[in-house]
């Protein structure tokens, strides 16, 4: 699932999960690790909590992401017909010849 230009959508009264899979972006054996970083990029309409990376396995789009290949987090507020910019951040295990760190933006659609 690409995450650039990947769309996500909640009403302004909600508070929903959003769920990002980085199966595709890591090498064999390779792993998310650490608390990745999520904010809002262009105003602070949203609040954004719980940053987490998944501890067990979950379904994406109807895809198993296994433990450690996806970023969570919790997104409340917004304005309703507005479009927000989330930036991830986060690094992989990796040890030869390097770990990684990703930096991902998505888009959350607030109806």
């Amino acid at each position: 699932m690409p995450l650039v230009n990947d769309i996500r959508s909640k009403a302004s009264t909600e508070t929903r999960t959003i769920s990002c899979d980085y199966t595709a972006k890591l090498d064999v054996g390779e792993s998310l690790t650490g608390t990745p970083t999520i904010v809002e990029v262009t105003t602070t309409d949203l609040t954004i909590s719980g940053a987490q990376l998944n501890s067990g396995s979950l379904t994406i789009n109807n895809e198993t992401v296994a433990a450690s290949k996806a970023v969570q987090c919790q997104v409340a507020g917004g304005t309703s017909g507005s479009t927000y910019s989330i930036k991830i951040t986060v690094s992989t295990d990796a040890t030869s010849p390097g770990a990684q760190t990703f930096v991902d933006t998505i888009k959350l659609e607030v109806l």
